[in-house]
């Protein structure tokens, strides 16, 4: 009878694990880290910049999260087509909705999002279709823009592998940024995702409790 009760414990955890790590993988981000400086005169020996993060929901919804790091922060310049943030995004019936700053509401006039554009040139990272911007590039040019250092946005009408195209120089994204330890202004690029473990590792976590249960349960029953 033990053995029987044993066998069913060991069943039912690992069902649950089975669909726990379903549905935690499913909730899981595409990571990218903006590591290639195309600034004018160097990054300096800063070889990263920020990250993007890409989270499908539904089955045609994407949100998008931009978080610069070091203290980088967003700008709009002619060397990034005057944009803050670019990527691949020529997807019919796609728009850019709910964009949001970090810190939220220091952009006067607030921000724009495009997709289906004409390529927008950036340099030595390339030509973009899609671009989240200030509503009026004078609140944003150069030095004068306010301190953002994260962007929010959603993209409708597609899905995470549509949005994670490269354009003909090989990169996924773009951000026109000033630079924390030199002041300089420019354009730094995505080229390649980073392997992550879904959900930050809550699955690994799940199927660690997962064994010590089962382990408890073998002690108790004495199988």
């Amino acid at each position: 009878m033990k053995r029987n009760h044993m066998t069913l414990a060991a069943t039912t955890v690992a069902a649950l694990l089975f669909l726990l790590t379903l549905g935690a993988s499913s909730a899981s981000a595409d990571s990218f880290i903006l590591t290639s400086c195309h600034v004018s005169g160097g990054c300096g020996t800063a070889t990263s910049f920020g990250t993007v993060a890409l989270t499908q929901v539904g089955t045609s919804t994407v949100n998008v999260v931009v978080s610069l790091s070091g203290g980088n922060r967003f700008v709009e310049t002619g060397a990034g087509g005057k944009e803050f943030f670019l990527f691949n995004g020529s997807l019919s019936g796609s728009t850019i909705t709910t964009i949001a700053t970090v810190p939220g509401g220091v952009v006067p006039g607030g921000l724009s999002g495009f997709t289906n554009l004409s390529p927008v040139h950036t340099g030595g990272a390339g030509d973009f279709t899609a671009s989240v911007e200030c509503t009026t590039f004078s609140n944003c040019n150069g030095g004068s823009a306010p301190t953002v250092t994260g962007l929010t946005f959603t993209v409708t009408n597609a899905t995470v592998a549509q949005l994670e195209t490269k354009n003909a120089s090989g990169n996924f994204f773009a951000a026109d940024i000033l630079l924390a330890n030199n002041g300089k202004t420019g354009v730094v690029d995505a080229n390649a995702k980073t392997p992550t473990v879904p959900d930050g590792g809550r699955t690994l976590m799940l199927l660690g409790g997962g064994l010590v249960g089962l382990e408890i349960l073998c002690r108790k029953f004495r199988v």
